[in-house]
């Protein structure tokens, strides 16, 4: 039985997945949807520093740098799984 993950699928879906998040969180901030407020200010704070804000434009930014972020950590969750079930 094969358990291996497909490193970059998982990747991408990873990114995909966050990238949307950030998006749709600073969306719903930026027309004060109430709850997402809190979810925007935390993405501000890491992500502020590389040019995201909350408006729309910062939607576009946040999406971005969402994407990035999933990309490399669920890449890595993915190289990790697959070495650690290898070693089996």
């Amino acid at each position: 039985m094969n358990n291996k993950l497909n490193t970059l699928k998982f990747a991408l879906a990873g990114g995909i997945w966050l990238g949307l998040c950030a998006l749709l969180a600073t969306i719903c901030a930026v027309v004060d949807a109430p709850g997402f407020r809190p979810f925007a200010e935390l993405f501000n704070q890491f992500y502020g520093p590389y040019g995201y804000s909350i408006s729309w434009v910062g939607s576009i930014i946040g999406a971005f740098w969402g994407f990035v972020e999933g990309f490399t950590h669920l890449g890595f969750f993915a190289l990790i799984y697959n070495w650690l079930n290898k070693n089996n």
